[in-house]
């Protein structure tokens, strides 16, 4: 929710490529499940995909908390934790599969009644939120990994016409102010 991740780049995501000093992490790899070779790493599949993502101050805060956690959990079991360096793994430090992300997910929803929404759906409100925000589409786009920006364009084109209201409103007042300063020019 907080970084636009796709599901893969989260349970693929080493500890070793977040920087939480500098509040941001590197996506260079994905965790996949194959049907013949089961659960497999690789690397992204374009080369926009391959990203640092900067984070905000609350994500840094649970993934300071989230490695603690597991630090614990490396102790308690000693040799039994399988130690991938992974940010999400099973309570014995082995990968998880996606299916099982989509599993607890909808277990949550239903536990505390949530409106049923998908994962995929995190990221899709990340990117909405941040161009409501009136963030550079550019600049969301390679957050979010697309190979350009007319994807995410593409993708999230039902938040332009609010866009394009509030740019319609900006000029006019920008030009306004030019207005009256021209007025103000003229009386000197």
């Amino acid at each position: 929710m907080y970084t636009g991740m796709r599901k893969g780049e989260i349970l693929g995501l080493k500890w070793k490529n977040c920087d939480l000093e500098n509040a941001r992490l590197s996506v260079s790899q994905t965790s996949l499940s194959k049907v013949k070779e089961g659960l497999v790493f690789q690397e992204p599949k374009t080369k926009g995909s391959k990203r640092t993502i900067s984070l905000p101050s609350f994500a840094v805060q649970c993934l300071k908390k989230h490695k603690a956690l597991q630090d614990e959990l490396k102790l308690k079991f000693g040799n039994a934790y399988e130690d991938n360096d992974l940010v999400v793994a099973s309570g014995l430090g082995r990968p998880i599969d996606p299916a099982d992300i989509n599993r607890d997910m909808k277990y949550v929803i239903k536990k505390y009644n949530l409106p049923p929404i998908s994962f995929h759906d995190l990221r899709h409100t990340h990117a909405t939120t941040l161009l409501l925000l009136g963030e550079n589409p550019k600049v969301v786009s390679e957050r979010l990994g697309h190979a350009n920006v007319g994807i995410t364009l593409d993708t999230y084109s039902h938040v332009l016409p609010d866009m394009q209201k509030d740019l319609a409103k900006n000029f006019d007042q920008a030009m306004k102010k030019l207005e009256s300063k021209r007025e103000g020019f003229k009386s000197v």
